[in-house]
């Protein structure tokens, strides 16, 4: 098991950002009969890297990379206690790295860069019947809350 280091994306990064847009598609069509068949994307990542209100975070080990996640600065509703919150996206790790704590690094790192935004609060959406996920995420402090539900008419 190698050193993991996470460090901002760049532009340079776009090729396998792209390819791990590709496997988080792979990962939750399974969980989502709704959507499209055919390639689709989820991000526009050029903006991830780009934008001042988003820190797109890549895990590196032995100069290649093998984890992604970012987080964004939102508006909250006018009626919640925080006007900001941080929402947590484009968690990927690759397989063969999977089990070695990595989106737990890349969390943290995108906490901190919340933390210097002064968020008090973050976000993140998963299916729910994607466990091994919701376990990950639990383990590092987030808890279930909005149950959002769905039905083909």
């Amino acid at each position: 098991m190698s050193e993991i280091s996470i460090r901002p994306s760049k532009i340079e990064d776009l090729k396998t950002l792209l390819e791990f847009e590709q496997g988080v598609i792979k990962a939750e069509r399974p969980l989502d009969p709704l959507l499209k068949e055919g390639k689709i994307t989820y991000y526009n990542i050029t903006e991830l890297i780009t934008s001042e209100n988003i820190q797109l975070l890549v895990a590196m080990s032995n100069n290649e990379i093998v984890g992604s996640g970012y987080i964004r600065l939102e508006n909250s509703n006018h009626y919640q206690k925080n006007p900001l919150h941080g929402y947590i996206g484009f968690m990927f790790v690759k397989p063969a790295f999977r089990g070695q704590k990595i989106s737990a690094k890349i969390l943290e790192s995108l906490k901190n860069w919340g933390k210097e935004k002064e968020l008090k609060e973050l976000r993140l959406d998963v299916y729910s019947n994607n466990l091994s996920a919701i376990k990950s995420y639990s383990r590092f402090g987030f808890n279930n809350s909005l149950v959002n539900m769905k039905m083909e008419i």
